[in-house]
């Protein structure tokens, strides 16, 4: 199984840090391949260029696709299953990430195909797992999370994916031990989950 992790966030004291240790293990010991777009130690240019713009703006295929985004493409085509880890930030992931799809996600890729270009594959499987202060409940109660399961799964995920879930790991300021073990679990639990769509 090859797992791809994009991973965003800056700080490796952070509570999103510690959610991915124990999610790197968790696959290793299930040997399985795993690879990581860590976007701030890639110091991943998350703005588009004027160039880019013009390539996507006016699909101009003919324009060159920049070779950081080119790793991005065969990272993805080389996946089986992408998880997208991240804090909440204002209602959604961060601003490096959002650039991540802005650019990944390149016309004649990722939508708008032409029949001579290379088509994103369909992904098996894509999970969202996001750390977020609030808790599930008051997220859910404001409709926040509703908010951010309908972009990210239904926009930014969409059809290039099969199967795809959103995993809310509330209440992190908190800082509930009982809290942090129900995250651990869950995240403890994602291999069983994953397999379920590979059967």
């Amino acid at each position: 199984m090859n797992i791809l992790i994009i991973y965003c966030h800056p700080s490796e004291k952070s509570y999103t840090f510690q959610i991915l240790d124990i999610m790197k293990q968790t696959f290793i010991d299930q040997n399985w391949n795993v690879e990581i777009s860590d976007l701030y130690a890639m110091n991943f240019q998350s703005d588009m260029t004027s160039q880019e713009y013009e390539r996507e703006g006016f699909a101009k295929t003919d324009l060159p696709i920049s070779e950081d985004i080119l790793t991005e493409h065969r990272k993805i085509e080389w996946a089986d299953c992408i998880i997208f880890l991240y804090p909440v930030w204002w209602s959604d992931c961060p601003a490096k990430l959002k650039g991540w799809f802005d650019r990944v996600y390149s016309v004649g890729y990722a939508y708008g195909q032409k029949p001579d270009l290379p088509k994103m594959k369909t992904i098996k499987y894509g999970l969202a797992v996001c750390t977020a202060g609030h808790p599930n409940e008051f997220l859910e109660e404001i409709e926040i999370a509703q908010s951010m399961k309908t972009i990210m799964l239904d926009d930014r995920l969409g059809k290039r994916f099969e199967h795809k879930e959103m995993i809310i790991l509330g209440g992190t300021t908190l800082n509930n031990e009982d809290i942090r073990h129900d995250h651990k679990i869950k995240i403890e639990a994602l291999a069983a989950k994953i397999k379920m769509h590979f059967t």
